[in-house]
């Protein structure tokens, strides 16, 4: 780099002109076998010769010795090459050569710890002691936090019996206050001449260099070591002082127990533990309770061991306390645990502390943990304190910190009351609960001041609570039924009778159904039949739920009357007949359910058939479902219930079943010529289907809904002729439902004029009423060709 003109000019870097690979390229292997190869145009090394004369020795020296000069020459800084051409030197015994060699050598890098090494190990090895001696001295000056120089220093004075000497360098050595080895070199350097006062003075300035809290124990220690218990106290206390309150650790007091422990001072250890329990944190102090939970297990008694305990826990619920004072839970164990102590004062003022974390916001579902701290300082007050006065004290101040008008606690007023109660102040306890009705009227309260007047016979009070509560709440079944109740157990049955009135004509009612049932029972228990009925005719103007209509047949056949069954079947039919149009197809079923084992109890085989062709046949569609935003998300099976009434009132299901029938006799008839049966039973057959036909008309007659008994009676004997005299198959069954049976031979003149191509197979056939569009009902075992037949043989 060059100035023209007081400018700096930067030379041109040479640019690469072709930078494209080359064609041949050159592997590692390649350069690795050639550098193999080229080993073997090195030169061997010289052959050894021996010196035979001095003159031969001085010119094998003087080319040596170029040698390492040119070396020296070429590179100064490297040391090796100086350490080498020293060492030598040394060999040949020529020290002075190498000393010169050494100082030229320190004259180039004086701070190089290996060359100061090895030119002291030089000295000592020719027992050049004062040299070496000299060369320490000037390494430690010049180098002086060089550890490995003081060590090997202090070792070369020990080692020539020089104590006071080797005193001296670790004395100048420690003013530089090095690390701890260092300190602990000396202590030990001395304690191996026996000078404990040397060591003892070591360690006071020890452990004031570094101040940790390990110094300090093993200074203790090195007092107790030599039977000194007395300075190791001192020195443990010492340590205590010096740390103070803010910067001691659980190590020192541990350290210190032990110790005294050590010397059967168990009374000395019980306050260094107590007294460092009370000093460090918690969460600091887990090791320190750990020792001394052993210690008072072998030491103490079973009361030392229970306030380590104690000691522990209340340590831990401080600190939860603190960190969240809103923390009720640890509030509540932190009381439990106080209060298996015994100490009613510090209780009481845990107790303080607690109840004066009031929740920050005004809802009840706050409150609802910390109310709970108010009843158990009261009941400690009355059951462990056995302070009455200061009970009365913690419920009146309770009740002045709650918000009343935004919400209450029943549950306060009423113990509040109970503890009146329990002193045999009745007074107080009722204007307790009278001022509770008055600020914030609830459930609760009222229903826990009508049991206290229960309770003391006060009849006439419990009415004019009642009234009240019914003004407050006139909605609330269980009162009415309650003050019904309370009448009735006083003989004022009329009275009772007016109350139930009166809630059965309230316009709004929590639940109706269990006041209709209370008011029945009622009257049954009073056993007035008539009222009943009427309570009966009563509810079923208002609701038609089936229950009501099993209940009142249930009730006409428990009543000892005569034609009682005549009665409860009369209802069951009102009930089929009012069904009719509800809706829900599972309340029908369940109605007709109940009556089938009404008759199956108490009925004869002709009405328990009546009955059964009552039953509905449960049918199997599909329907859309949509989804939430509207959009159609599919279909759905369930499960319907067709009944005969109302399937004779739809033509379409009245020719699906006839089909049904024709295949089922289709499918009897061919089982018969299977099994070899004549042209005689064919005739007979053909015979049986045209008397059948000639009936078809007394069929349709008779599928109407029966509304009479004689309807029914002449459907079922038409029905009986149709099935060849056999009329007791299982009308109910869940597959084939009323008309699943197999009817024999039903229109089968009129149907063999149709198309003879059977179909084996059964498929469901899908068809729509005439009141929905969106549905498909699928029955079972009948197909589209049979309906084609049928409507074949109807057209002829």
């Amino acid at each position: 780099m060059a100035t023209t003109g007081g400018k700096l000019r930067i030379p041109k870097v040479a640019k690469v002109k072709n930078k494209a690979p080359a064609e041949v390229q050159i592997t590692a292997e390649q350069l690795l076998r050639e550098a193999k190869e080229r080993e073997l145009e090195l030169l061997p090394p010289p052959p050894r010769q021996k010196i035979s004369d001095e003159e031969e020795l001085a010119d094998y020296k003087l080319r040596k010795r170029k040698t390492f000069e040119d070396n020296i020459r070429k590179n100064r800084t490297v040391i090796s090459n100086w350490i080498k051409y020293a060492q030598w030197e040394d060999s040949l015994k020529e020290i002075q050569r190498a000393r010169s060699i050494y100082e030229r050598a320190l004259d180039v890098d004086h701070r190089n710890v290996t060359l100061w090494l090895k030119y002291a190990e030089m000295e000592m090895k020719n027992r050049q002691v004062n040299h070496a001696r000299n060369i320490w001295d000037r390494a430690v000056t010049i180098l002086p936090r060089v550890n490995q120089f003081w060590y090997k220093y202090t070792y070369m004075e020990e080692m020539l019996s020089n104590v006071a000497g080797a005193r001296q360098v670790f004395e100048r050595w420690m003013e530089w206050q090095p690390d701890e080895q260092a300190w602990h070199s000396f202590i030990n350097f001395e304690l191996r001449y026996k000078e404990v006062d040397w060591a003892r003075s070591i360690y006071e300035r020890f452990v004031i260099v570094h101040p940790e809290v390990k110094n300090w124990i093993k200074y203790a220690r090195f007092e107790e070591k030599h039977g000194y218990v007395a300075l190791a106290r001192r020195v443990f206390e010492r340590a205590v002082e010096f740390y103070g309150e803010d910067y001691v650790e659980e190590q020192l007091f541990v350290a210190f127990s032990r110790f005294e422990e050590h010397q059967k001072e168990f009374d000395r250890v019980r306050v260094i533990y107590k007294y460092a329990l009370d000093l460090i944190p918690k969460q600091n102090a887990q090791e320190l309770f750990k020792y001394y939970t052993t210690f008072e297990k072998k030491y103490g008694d079973r009361r030392g061991i229970e306030d380590v305990i104690v000691g522990k826990r209340r340590f831990q619920y401080e600190e939860e306390v603190k960190a969240n004072p809103h923390n009720y839970d640890a509030w509540f164990d932190y009381l439990r645990l106080m209060e298996s102590d015994g100490e009613p004062n510090a209780v009481r003022e845990i107790y303080e502390r607690a109840v004066a974390s009031i929740p920050l916001l005004s809802e009840k579902r706050h409150w609802r943990r910390y109310i709970y701290l108010w009843i158990n300082y009261a009941l400690y007050e009355e059951l462990e304190a056995k302070d009455i006065e200061r009970t009365r004290q913690v419920y009146q101040a309770c009740l002045e910190l709650i918000p009343h008008k935004k919400f209450t606690f029943a549950k306060i007023w009423l113990l509040f009351a109970q503890f009146e109660i329990r002193l045999k102040n009745l007074t107080a306890a009722r204007k307790i609960l009278g001022a509770s009705i008055g600020k914030c009227p609830k459930s609760k309260l009222f229903k826990g001041y009508i049991e206290l007047e229960l309770q003391l016979r006060e009849f006439d009070r419990c009415r004019k609570l009642y009234e009240k509560f019914l003004e407050y709440t006139p909605e609330n079944c269980t009162t009415w039924m309650k003050f019904a109740e309370l009448e009735s157990i006083l003989g004022d049955v009329e009275r009772s009778r007016a109350v139930y009135e009166l809630a059965i004509g309230q316009s709004r009612l929590d639940m109706p159904e269990v006041l209709w049932k209370s008011y029945i029972d009622f009257e049954i228990e009073q056993e007035e039949f008539d009222r009943t009925r009427n309570l009966y005719r009563r509810l079923l103007q208002r609701t038609q739920h089936v229950k009501v209509w099993i209940s009142f047949a249930r009730f006409e056949l428990s009543v000892d009357a005569p034609h009682r069954e005549e009665r409860s079947r009369r209802i069951f039919e009102e009930g089929n007949r009012s069904l009719r149009g509800c809706e829900e197809r599972e309340e029908r079923l369940m109605l007709l359910e109940a009556w089938r084992d009404f008759e199956v109890e108490h009925g004869t085989e002709e009405q328990r058939q009546r009955v059964a062709r009552l039953m509905p046949k449960r049918v199997k569609k599909r329907r859309k479902v949509q989804a939430d935003d509207g959009s159609e998300a599919g279909w759905e099976e369930f499960y319907d219930y067709i009944f005969p009434e109302d399937a004779a009132n739809q033509p379409n299901l009245k020719l699906l079943t006839m089909a049904k029938m024709w295949k089922q006799k289709q499918q009897g008839d061919r089982v018969g010529s299977l099994e070899g049966v004549g042209e005689e039973q064919d005739g007979a057959a053909d015979g049986c289907a045209e008397k059948q036909a000639d009936d078809y008309d007394d069929v349709e007659k008779n599928t109407g809904p029966p509304s009479e008994k004689e309807e029914s009676t002449s459907g079922e004997a038409s029905l009986k002729d149709i099935t060849g005299g056999k009329s007791g198959h299982k009308m109910e069954d869940e597959e084939h439902g009323p008309s699943g049976g197999r009817w024999g031979g039903h229109d089968a003149a009129k149907l063999a004029n149709c198309k003879d191509d059977d179909q084996d197979k059964d498929s469901e056939i899908e068809s729509e009423s005439e009141s929905s569009s969106s549905e498909e009902e699928q029955t079972e075992d009948v197909t589209k060709a049979d309906v084609e037949k049928h409507k074949c043989k109807t057209i002829q």
